[in-house]
């Protein structure tokens, strides 16, 4: 490893930091000099460099945070450019040449490659980044999903095989600080992927008696298969050419496969292969929750069989040990050579690893095959006998071959992504992110889903972070899909509406009405939300008052309005959206408090989406008085439930109001409401976050990234410094800038309006300015809001903030947290952020509007969207939009763009062109 700086004293500086003897060759400005190297924007400095080191520049990365280094780089021609952008310069280096841009040096995994938009590319094994990897790579059908674990590895240090049933919830007890608590966890179920190799009487892999030579790890995003490529070689020098595929069928939802090639190179012998499946599995995938009691699984049982030469099958049940949900798997595993079926399976147990042995002897060039097929079943599934005779069945309908596998499965999966697939032009890095966002979002929500009354996790089915927990990042996700698979998006709400008797039992034992949802919610939508957080850099257990985020029950009342909106499904909505509605507005109408002083409305002890926030200086949990974002989505509610109960005819109406006990009185209380809820201001305008704010200390923001870098959580940097974010004016993420997100700027600006407090352009994008500057993006989801609040005013700005939301989890900029799953609220808003904000669209009571402000980095734009049973594809460019919509006897819809308005039917297309250029 080679430094190369412009530095004349980078000796002294690297013996004053301890890194004296880290790099192989350092050439300073000094060096330089003597030997009459030209600087940038020259590329002599870092070819001098490879030059030492003896490769060539196409075999060389390079680091650089300066343009001109980056643009000296590209032209020295070397493989790799990577640009560290730290203050927001992200386009100026990609625009340079930088082939990865990334925050900080620890986000760069070295091995990520590149060369296709729909390919994900990891060359090389690197400890430091496999836990990431793996949940990157995670192949998943909506009901069961697999992380991206190496078969021959064991849950370890480096190392997490895990797989997840979709709502399938176990809650254990605990004790942390003297604290009783039953957590509710995701529940990682027996482990279907081990499979072992050995030459001769040689060590297993797994033990390290083959080494890894090389690899390469390939995600298929256009056909969800996970590759696998690998040279594997012993002590004595025999090496192994390893090829692996593995599927989790989109055709068969409870399927999945694993195929593995072997390949002697060069010599023949004896090889043993071990093929089997990890009972002993616990939730042990977040650092944090060590503490916590951990093994879900009871009752577990394994059977193996013999079926005839190089077959083998195993049958493994397990029980949730408090929730009593039953899991069976039924493995089988087939090896054959060039003349059929190899081997016969020795049945083997070591510890809870259930295993096959096959001793095989293999020729020199000869390909062995091994398929791994495995289904499994749980008592939550529909029109079953019991969950080991479905997965036994299951297993017996599936196609053999892997090739017959991948065949149904990969048409399956073209049906579902179709409707999906948005193309930018933008660059092939911005395309693969986004194509790997539309992945990830398909793999955790499927139709499959609809079927099996689970709620959005908010970190999908790729690792137990926020213990597979259900939030409000639902409403980063319904829009995407209520515009292209709404009878998910249908299913998603009514998750909500089947836990609206938990909702209502938590309201009135708050002494409320209405229905009160949990902050986070698992099997039965109690509060799920822990109460201690721990943190890392004190090694403290801090208080969690994040329950006291009642705007949640906004986020699913919204959801559900969403969907009607985009489908017009008036049935649903009289027999369940109302529902939700009427009793979140119940509940934020028994919450309100009537000041006749200034004749408003106040909210009070409540948490914001901010969650920097937990109460006044000197009051921790206490909550928040007039949360902006709180406030002005009540008043919405109460708006939406005025509307239902007074546009909506018919005998069914009726029946809702009589079930419900909805009066004359209540909805023009809740029309008052909605005209009279307070909105707190400060300064010349500018809407504050809460009542309050503005009296906050400024924090020194230039003092904590000197001191910290990284400074996204702040909470746990001043907890741990004895401080607290309660006394500054701050936010982890938006808070205030939700209202724009949700409602777009004309909305709101309206809204309020109705609501008697006049705001200007002006004084909004004075709020946006202002909380900009005070915003440490401590969650995903934060600049997926910014990144559409500024697309409307900024749209260069806009994008750069949407390149860093899209890096998120490919780059793991939060620091450790995607190893435990990916953050599906912020990938899917980067899917909306395009429609929503550079395509401008937005479902409306009547239309469908579009208002489009693209960023001079995209001049194209494809993709489909739903709306009211009619299928359309959009296509903007920068002068023009055009909307066709696909053949069929759908009812026409109306479609706007600015002042243009359209009725289009089934078949026609229409081209608007834009009137300002």
């Amino acid at each position: 490893m080679v430094l190369a700086t412009s530095a004349r004293n980078a000796g002294a500086l690297l013996a004053s930091a301890g890194l004296g003897d880290v790099f192989d060759h350092v050439i300073d400005g000094q060096t330089a000099l003597d030997r009459d190297v030209a600087g940038k924007p020259a590329p002599a400095l870092p070819l001098e460099a490879v030059r030492r080191l003896e490769i060539p520049p196409a075999r060389a990365m390079v680091i650089e945070e300066s343009v001109t280094g980056v643009e000296a780089c590209r032209r020295g021609g070397f493989g790799l450019v990577v640009g560290i952008d730290r203050d927001g310069r992200r386009d100026r280096l990609e625009a340079a040449g930088a082939d990865v841009v990334v925050e900080d040096v620890s986000q760069l995994d070295i091995g990520l490659v590149i060369t296709h938009p729909w390919l994900l590319v990891y060359e090389g094994f690197d400890p430091a980044h496999e836990g990431h990897r793996e949940a990157l790579t995670t192949v998943g059908n909506g009901y069961l999903a697999t992380r991206g674990a190496a078969p021959e590895h064991r849950a370890g240090a480096v190392h997490y095989p895990g797989s997840y049933l979709a709502g399938v919830y176990n809650s254990l007890h605990s004790v942390v600080l003297d604290q009783e608590s039953d957590d509710e966890h995701m529940v990682n179920i027996p482990d279907w992927l081990p499979l072992d190799l050995r030459i001769g009487d040689g060590g297993w892999w797994s033990a390290g008696g083959l080494s890894l030579r090389s690899e390469r790890r390939t995600l298929d995003l256009k056909r969800a298969v996970l590759s696998r490529e690998a040279l594997l070689e012993d002590d004595a020098g025999r090496q192994l050419r390893l090829l692996q595929r593995r599927l989790v069928s989109m055709a068969r939802p409870n399927l999945a496969a694993l195929e593995t090639v072997i390949t002697p190179v060069g010599w023949s012998g004896g090889i043993s292969i071990r093929s089997g499946c990890d009972t002993d599995v616990t939730n042990s995938n977040v650092p944090e929750d060590a503490s916590l009691s951990s093994r879900h699984l009871g009752s577990v049982t394994a059977a193996a069989s013999v079926d005839g030469p190089g077959i083998a099958c195993l049958t493994v049940e397990a029980r949730t040990v408090t929730s009593g949900i039953g899991i069976a798997l039924a493995l089988r595993t087939a090896v054959s050579g060039a003349d059929g079926p190899a081997g016969s399976g020795i049945p083997e147990q070591l510890g809870g690893l259930h295993t096959h042995r096959f001793e095989l002897s293999v020729n020199a060039g000869e390909p062995l095959t091994v398929l791994k097929t495995v289904a499994v079943a749980s008592s939550r599934d529909h029109a079953i006998a019991s969950p080991l005779t479905a997965a036994r069945a299951a297993l017996a309908r599936a196609p053999g071959g892997f090739a017959a596998l991948l065949a149904e499965h990969e048409a399956a999966w073209e049906i579902l992504l179709e409707p999906f697939i948005i193309e930018l032009d933008a660059s092939s890095q911005a395309q693969l992110i986004l194509n790997l966002h539309v992945f990830h979002l398909l793999q955790t929500l499927t139709t499959h889903t609809a079927e099996l009354d689970a709620g959005v996790p908010a970190r999908g089915l790729h690792g137990e972070g926020y213990r597979g927990h259900i939030f409000w990042d639902e409403l980063f996700v319904l829009p995407v899909l209520n515009s292209r698979l709404p009878s998910l998006a249908r299913e998603l709400v009514d998750y909500r509406w089947r836990r609206l008797g938990a909702a209502r039992d938590a309201a009135r034992a708050a002494g409320l009405k209405g229905a009160l949802f949990p902050w986070q919610s698992g099997s039965d939508g109690t509060e799920q939300t822990p109460k201690l957080l721990f943190n890392r850099r004190s090694g403290h257990w801090m208080p969690d008052y994040s329950r006291l985020q009642r705007h949640v029950g906004l986020a699913v009342a919204y959801n559900a309005w969403q969907y009607f909106e985009a489908t017009q499904d008036r049935g649903w909505l009289t027999e369940h959206g109302a529902e939700i509605i009427v009793d979140v507005a119940r509940l934020f109408a028994s919450m309100a408090e009537f000041d006749p002083a200034d004749d408003r409305f106040h909210l009070r002890g409540v948490m914001g989406p901010d969650e920097y926030h937990t109460g006044n200086p000197g009051d921790p949990g206490g909550g928040l008085n007039d949360n902006a974002y709180t406030n002005v989505m009540a008043a919405w509610v109460f708006d939406q439930a005025v509307w239902i109960m007074h546009s909506v005819r018919g005998f069914d109406m009726q029946e809702l109001r009589a079930r419900l006990l909805v009066t004359a009185a209540e909805i023009e209380a809740w029309e008052h409401l909605s005209r009279r809820m307070f909105v707190p201001f400060h300064g010349d305008g500018i809407i504050s976050q809460f009542d309050g704010y503005a009296a906050l200390r400024e924090l020194d923001w230039e003092h904590y990234r000197r001191s910290y870098g990284l400074i996204e959580r702040l909470d746990l940097i001043l907890e741990a410094e004895g401080d607290s974010t309660n006394h500054y004016r701050l936010a982890k993420q938006a808070d205030v800038l939700m209202l724009l997100y949700v409602l777009g700027e004309d909305q709101l600006i309206r809204f309020l309006a109705r609501m008697g407090y006049a705001v200007t352009s002006a004084q909004m994008a004075a709020t946006v300015d202002f909380y900009l500057a005070r915003t440490a993006h401590g969650s995903t989801l934060s600049r997926v809001a910014h990144a559409s609040v500024l697309a409307q005013r900024d749209p260069e700005r806009a994008w750069a903030v949407f390149r860093e939301a899209l890096d998120a989890d490919l780059d793991d900029t939060q620091g450790g947290t995607t190893s435990s799953g990916i953050h599906l609220g912020a990938m899917a808003g980067t899917i909306d952020v395009v429609q929503r904000s550079f395509a401008g669209l937005r479902i409306t009571r009547d239309a469908l509007d579009f208002a489009p402000r693209l960023p001079v980095e995209l001049s194209r734009l494809d993709f489909q969207v739903r709306y009211r049973d009619q299928l359309l594809a959009v296509q903007l460019e920068r002068d023009r939009l055009t909307v066709s919509a696909a053949p069929g006897d759908a009812a026409p819809v109306l479609v706007r763009v600015g002042t243009q308005r359209v009725l289009l039917k089934a078949g026609q297309e229409h081209e608007f062109l834009r009137k300002d250029r």
